[in-house]
């Protein structure tokens, strides 16, 4: 990606922290690992969600990304405590599974009416946020869709053909599954 792409990103820059930080707070209670993830994810979402904003995309590369941190920051837990990290790795396939899988299945249904990259980063984020999580991510996000697209529909802001960027609505229900986890 050339650096006048990411130029106009850069003022978001800080946002990632902000968000970061407040989970700290609002998760005192949550294992290191557990937080070190939600950390993670809220990051990889934000970031999911400008590039779709912006340039109407989320780049294979984030979600590559994305895979090899999950990958990174769950080998260790394995190691130490296999126990606890199997239970996991089974929430994470899981909501891998799913998230990739319902996603694809709008994607091949919807005539691509759905980005191929909404499919990979809803796989990926099902690795960090679960089974349950990637349901609440997944009704919530598609729901402030929907009622956002109605809303500029009425408004004359859309057409009913134009598309509407979904990573910022996935974003928003990441961040209330985390929360409300």
């Amino acid at each position: 990606m050339s650096k006048d792409k990411l130029k106009p990103l850069l003022p978001y820059a800080g946002l990632p922290v902000v968000i970061a930080a407040a989970l700290v707070f609002l998760i005192k209670r949550a294992d290191t690992f557990v937080l070190l993830w939600l950390l993670l994810i809220s990051v990889f979402g934000y970031a999911a969600a400008v590039f779709d904003l912006k340039v109407k995309k989320i780049p294979n590369n984030l979600v590559l990304l994305m895979l090899a941190a999950w990958v990174l920051t769950m080998t260790p837990k394995l190691i130490v405590d296999t126990g606890v990290a199997l239970v996991l790795l089974l929430d994470a396939i899981i909501g891998f599974a799913v998230g990739g899988g319902l996603f694809l299945l709008v994607y091949l249904v919807s005539r691509k009416g759905l980005g191929g990259g909404d499919v990979k980063f809803m796989a990926a984020t099902g690795l960090y946020i679960g089974f349950s999580g990637t349901l609440t991510a997944m009704l919530c996000g598609t729901v402030l869709a929907a009622l956002t697209g109605l809303i500029l529909i009425l408004a004359k802001k859309i057409g009913r053909k134009d598309p509407l960027p979904l990573a910022p609505f996935i974003y928003a229900g990441i961040l209330l599954a985390v929360f409300y986890r």
